[in-house]
């Protein structure tokens, strides 16, 4: 039970998380002793090199790959021993996911992709593309719910993939490079449209990102180095040498 307001705002947390690869003769540690807390409606922006380990922290944040060493709670909930069937309702009733390209599915139209979550979830269709409508509207796609992936420019995919993070009411979105496939003018509008839904919603975000202009706008912004997560106070001092 959670004992304190601060322990209670508390929607993802990770404490100590290493990942290591074994490679045979050698092995590599992509991840080295990570903690980080993320409360209700806070942004955090993650930025580092390529290869500096944050795709994997996001990986391992959302259940969708094991920490060699570590714990991760989400919603209040540690995931150590869980089955992977506990761990995959976990993520679709807790957690949201954005990724660089919108993998939304062709065939289907994009209230349709928007309501999968909930559909998995055995969420009544109705229902469920009810729900999808409303997200849709949320981020100014009314008018586009009907068409197909093809059908919409890159930043309308981008849109549609944020509706469908949102659609089943997450604690925490998780956001890996989401305005890295956009031109600029594009990437502004979809951090714009995040930042909004972070604070109409109150729902958490995680984005990775490489862009430090965006990432500034976060209100926290961390640096991943060499596998490790830099606290925040070195992290504005990184940035601001930018």
């Amino acid at each position: 039970m959670q004992t304190s307001q601060g322990a209670a705002s508390v929607v993802l947390e990770a404490t100590g998380i290493h990942k290591v690869y074994d490679e045979g003769v050698s092995q590599l540690h992509v991840l080295q002793d990570i903690s980080l807390s993320v409360r209700a409606g806070e942004m955090v922006a993650i930025v580092g090199a390529s290869g500096s380990g944050k795709s994997t922290l996001l990986q391992v944040l959302g259940l969708l790959d094991t920490p060699t060493q570590g714990t991760v709670s989400v919603a209040g909930v540690r995931t150590e021993g869980l089955s992977e069937a506990r761990k995959s309702e976990l993520r679709n009733r807790k957690l949201g996911f954005v990724y660089q390209f919108h993998h939304l599915l062709s065939e289907f139209t994009a209230l349709d992709n928007v309501a999968m979550p909930l559909i998995v979830r055995r969420v009544a269709r109705n229902e469920a593309r009810e729900h999808a409508r409303e997200k849709l509207a949320q981020v100014g796609l009314a008018a586009r719910a009907l068409h197909a992936p093809g059908q919409l420019s890159g930043g309308e995919r981008q849109r549609v993939a944020l509706a469908r993070s949102l659609v089943g009411g997450p604690a925490c979105v998780l956001a890996d490079e989401p305005t890295g496939n956009l031109d600029r003018h594009t990437a502004q509008d979809m951090f714009s449209l995040l930042t909004n839904v972070n604070r109409s919603l109150g729902t958490a975000f995680i984005i990775v990102t490489h862009d430090l202009e965006l990432a500034a706008r976060a209100d926290r912004r961390l640096v991943m180095a060499d596998g490790r997560l830099v606290q925040e106070d070195e992290a504005a001092a990184h940035l601001a040498g930018h």
